[in-house]
């Protein structure tokens, strides 16, 4: 079944000092002040952090999946998601929990280091 805007928020709020907010009339998920995650106007696709230099790769690896706005996410580390391309829980949780880690201050994220990725 395709993620929804609802599993983002329960996922999104279940990492450590996250918090809800709207910003341009959207809902956001931070931590520690800074936007982890962003739901679009129409709940059909997220916003996360990426860097600039891994969108190109992923987005050409999964195009359904992954995308950029053209003109506004040019100069930012964000990539979209449409979620309807997202099938799994684990697959959302993962994708949440490396924007938060990239969001996270150093000292909160290293007190938490059941969040790191498997270096597997």
């Amino acid at each position: 079944m395709a993620a929804t805007a609802q599993d983002v928020r329960t996922i999104a709020l279940s990492l450590p000092d996250s918090s809800e907010r709207l910003a341009w009339g959207m809902p956001t998920f931070r931590v520690s002040g800074k936007i982890f995650v962003a739901l679009s106007d129409d709940d059909t696709s997220i916003g996360v952090k990426c860097p600039k230099e891994d969108r190109a790769e992923l987005i050409a690896a999964e195009p359904e999946k992954f995308f950029v706005r053209a003109g506004h996410d040019d100069n930012y580390a964000w990539l979209r998601i449409r979620l309807a391309a997202v099938q799994d829980q684990a697959e959302l949780r993962a994708i949440l929990t490396d924007s938060w880690l990239q969001a996270a201050p150093k000292r909160l994220a290293a007190a938490h280091p059941e969040l790191a990725p498997d270096p597997g």
